[in-house]
């Protein structure tokens, strides 16, 4: 059982955190094994993100504070928060990721929180976010898509060109 003043520290923390960061991401951990979210923690780190587990109640009294307008006692579960100051795109890639990897182990994905749209998530759409390639992926599949047309015409002038020539 937290003392008071750790209390009082955990909301200051969760307040600075919250002003450092654009996107949340709450997860259920139970069950999961430490080895399993240090594994997690590592991988984020990579990604500038952190899990930070806070109490609920703490958490709503921050994000009250902040003038949020989210309950995070509206979860059953324990709860963990995935803090990052990418965007959700960048971030739900990576915990889908391992949520697939333990997703038999307990570890679930609740929904997450845009903290500068002030909307939130459900866990179906950020599970659907995470299944998405990366946005370089994407970049290229759109070059790909615009210049194979191009190439095609390019082709039949240059046979064309043969035949004539």
């Amino acid at each position: 059982m937290l003392t008071k003043q750790q209390k009082i520290e955990s909301v200051g923390e969760a307040e600075k955190i919250l002003d450092q960061n654009k996107t949340l991401v709450f997860v259920d951990f139970s069950g999961t094994k430490v080895e399993d979210l240090r594994k997690l923690k590592r991988t984020l780190k990579e990604f500038g993100s952190q899990l930070k587990i806070i109490k609920k109640k703490l958490l709503r009294i921050a994000f009250q504070n902040k003038k949020i307008d989210f309950n995070p006692e509206q979860f059953d579960f324990q709860l963990g928060a995935v803090f990052s100051d990418r965007d959700i795109s960048e971030v739900s890639g990576p915990v889908y990721k391992f949520f697939k990897e333990v997703e038999k182990k307990g570890f679930k994905i609740l929904g997450a929180y845009d903290l500068s749209e002030k909307n939130f998530l459900d866990a179906e759409t950020v599970k659907k976010i995470g299944q998405l390639p990366s946005r370089e992926i994407l970049l290229a599949q759109l070059i790909g898509a615009i210049a194979s047309p191009i190439r095609m015409l390019m082709y039949m002038l240059q046979e064309r060109g043969k035949k004539v020539g």
